[in-house]
Order: structure tokens, then C-alpha cells, then sequence
């Protein structure tokens, strides 16, 4: 069995989850390629354009410009660093709970949500002060975290007790906690706000909860060691990495279910959709590549060959360019969604190992997280000029909040 993306299992989270499926111990390098392994995005991958008022609301009226903020966790010393996007410098590192694996933040921008995965907490931070507000108690091992269009309810994958947790964001209370399938890794809100989509790795389905009631539909059928999925603009379909099998399965959000699956490359961990809702690009881990397909056919174009490992993929707000982050290579390779065709990879820096990444509203910069050198690398993507900050010991997610 394939070893699953470090950022959204672990392998000290794997060795009491999966004692009973694992027939033998992970070998060396196994243990090294959960250390390498990958990101996402985001959501990041599947996240949608939000333009109402957060509950959390930034600046205010005669209050100066919040800069484009990026915000990113470090496991090792617990805290999240703000880094400024368009001078690459970093400000004080912010104190949150143990562990923190996951970070989303509200339409607004005016609060980032960080799931603590080792206190089985979420911490909200103000982003016009840069302070944390009381920690939030959810599920066990929040390991994946999403917020509804409206801003109203943020969800929280808590993957070792089988729940997602709603937030009420107005008040940062915690709802009853909704039962899904199997080790909860991945979750995401359609663009309508009506469903939260939940990925169960271990079920190998997928949950769907109505977000009107907090009630989960029973669930779908989908590969192998599910762990990543996106959803189109027009919030019809869903498509979900399965890092077993080789594959993505569609799902029909309106019929809650699944179509046949497409095979793509080996290991499928990441997933992105433009955003006119034409194109899913599939990062393939152990291709080394990246495969399309066609949203309207749902058939696959020709493999496109990125960087060593790749880990994730973002798509600028444009549309025109696809990003990948190639963690052996320590590169991130440009995609010209016109034409599926790679451009020169942008090399990170010596010995680094990309694991996440975001790209800022202008589409001209990208925030590239370097786990192992415990930097965040600020690229010019026009000049290609690079400016690497350090945010701790082992960095791992990361989020953009741009005011307003």
C-alpha cells in the first residue's frame, strides 16, 4: 500500500489508524516519501470565490489597508506566521494550539481558522491585529478545515473520531459534531454554500452534508485511499483524488452519485479546477506529472511531465496558468492551461522541498512552503526573482488573506 500525503496523515497519525490494514512496517523509504509527501491545497485546491462580509470583519472604515497576508503553520512550534506578500518579510509569529496541520480563512479575509491537530482545537485569528482568539474544542485530529461562501460556518474534518465539526463563525461555538465515514482527511464547501463534501481515506467513500440541516447523506462508493477533491464553479460535480487506485472519481452533487472512474497517473494526491470549470489537473505523485481532464467529457488529455514528486497544484485566478511544487525537484513548474504546456521550472532553492503553495488575487506572486528548510519562498512570477523568509521548523499549510 501506497504511504498517503504527509500533510493530511501522518506517520506517527497512520501507525495507530492503519495498524490493522498495514500488513507490514513501513520501510525506509516509505517513511521517507510520508515525510515528502503532499500538500493542498486547497483548497486551497477546491476553494471558491467568496465575496461576502466575514462575521470577523478586518479594518474598518478610516482604518489604513490590511497588506495581502499570507499565513503559514509550523507543527514543530506550534505558532502561524503572517508574511507579507509583497515585501516577503515575516512579522511575529502567532501562538496557537499543538500541531497545527491545517489553515482556511473567511470570505473577508478578516479571520484565519487553524486546525490544531495535536489539541483538537481551531484557533481563530484576527487578521486586522494578528491575534489569536480562544481556541475553539472540536473532534479528535482536526486535520482538514473549510469555510462556507457566506463566511457563516466553517467545517472541520476531525479525523481520528469520524466527525466534522460546524463553527458557528459569528460566535465561534462549536455545533454538534456530524458522523461520516471512515478517517475524514479532506473537506470542501461547494460554491453555492448548500453541501460540504468530506473525503473518509480509510472508508474509501465520500460524505455529503446538507449544509441547511448539518445532516450526512449516506455515503459514496469511490476508489482506493480517497484523499484529495474540488468541486466546479457551477457546483454540479466533484472530483476525488483516489491515491490507491489510480484514479478520480466524478461525483453528481445533485444525485449524490458517483460516476466511473478515470484512470490517471500513479498516486493522485492534489487536484485543481480552473475556474471557468473546463479543466481538472490531477497531480500524479509517483509519475512525476500531471494529468488534465476534460470537465464536459470527463476524459483525460496527455500527461504533462513537472518536476520530481510533485505535490500540489494551484490555478491563478485568471485561468491562464497552472502551478505545480515538485518536492524532490524543489521546483515549481508553470502550466499553460491553453495548451497543457509545462514552462521552465523555477527552481525554490538548494536542498528544498516544496509541500504547499498559494498564489496572491493578482496572480504575481506565489508563497511557496519549504518543509524541510522551515522557509517560505516569495516568487516574482514575472521576474522569477525569489525571497525566502524563515516561519519555523517544519511548515507545512498555508493561506492567503487578501482584505475585502
Amino acid at each position: 500500500m501506497r504511504s498517503p500525503p504527509a500533510r493530511r496523515i501522518r506517520a506517527s497519525a497512520l501507525s495507530s489508524a492503519l495498524s490493522s490494514a498495514l500488513s507490514s512496517a513501513l520501510s525506509l523509504s516509505l517513511a521517507l516519501s510520508l515525510a515528502l509527501a503532499l500538500a493542498p491545497s486547497l483548497s486551497l485546491l477546491a476553494g471558491v470565490s467568496l465575496a461576502a462580509a466575514s462575521p470577523h470583519a478586518g479594518a474598518g472604515a478610516g482604518q489604513p489597508q490590511r497588506a495581502v497576508t499570507a499565513y503559514v503553520t509550523d507543527s514543530a512550534s506550534n505558532t502561524v506566521t503572517p508574511i507579507d506578500t509583497a515585501t516577503g518579510s515575516a512579522s511575529a509569529a502567532i501562538e496557537v494550539g499543538s500541531d497545527p496541520d491545517a489553515v482556511a480563512v473567511s470570505p473577508g479575509g478578516g479571520t484565519v481558522f487553524v486546525a490544531d491537530a495535536g489539541s483538537d482545537t481551531v484557533t481563530p485569528i484576527d487578521t486586522a491585529t494578528n491575534k489569536a482568539n480562544a481556541p475553539i474544542p472540536v473532534g479528535s485530529y482536526p486535520d482538514a478545515i473549510a469555510i462556507s461562501p457566506h463566511g457563516g460556518t466553517v467545517f472541520v474534518a476531525n479525523a481520528h473520531s469520524d466527525t466534522v465539526t460546524p463553527i458557528d463563525a459569528a460566535t465561534d461555538r462549536a455545533d454538534p459534531a456530524i458522523h461520516v465515514g471512515s478517517y475524514p482527511v479532506a473537506v470542501v464547501v461547494t460554491p453555492d454554500g448548500h453541501t460540504a463534501v468530506v473525503v473518509d481515506w480509510l472508508g474509501g467513500t465520500v460524505t455529503l452534508i446538507k449544509t441547511a440541516t448539518d445532516r450526512a447523506e449516506p455515503a459514496i462508493r469511490v476508489g482506493s485511499y480517497p484523499v484529495a477533491v474540488a468541486v466546479t464553479p457551477d457546483s454540479h460535480t466533484a472530483f476525488v483524488a483516489n491515491y490507491g487506485s489510480d484514479t478520480v472519481t466524478p461525483i453528481d452533487l445533485v444525485t449524490g452519485r458517483a460516476g466511473r472512474s478515470i484512470r490517471v497517473g500513479a498516486a493522485p494526491a492534489a487536484l485543481a479546477i480552473t475556474p471557468n470549470g473546463g479543466t481538472v489537473y490531477v497531480v500524479d505523485a509517483d509519475s512525476g506529472a500531471v494529468t488534465p481532464i476534460d470537465v464536459a467529457t470527463e476524459r483525460t488529455r496527455p500527461r504533462i511531465p513537472v518536476g520530481d514528486s510533485p505535490a500540489a497544484v494551484t490555478i491563478s485566478r485568471s485561468g491562464a496558468t497552472a502551478y505545480v511544487v515538485n518536492t524532490i525537484s524543489g521546483t515549481l513548474t508553470p502550466i499553460a492551461t491553453d495548451s497543457d504546456h509545462p514552462g521552465t521550472p523555477i527552481l525554490i532553492g538548494t536542498y528544498a522541498y516544496p509541500l504547499a503553495m498559494a498564489i496572491t488575487p493578482d496572480g504575481r506572486t506565489a508563497e511557496v512552503v519549504d518543509n524541510y528548510a522551515g522557509k517560505v519562498t516569495t516568487i516574482n512570477l514575472a521576474t522569477r526573482r525569489r525571497t525566502a523568509v524563515e516561519v519555523g521548523e517544519y511548515p507545512s499549510a498555508i493561506v492567503i488573506a487578501s482584505p475585502g
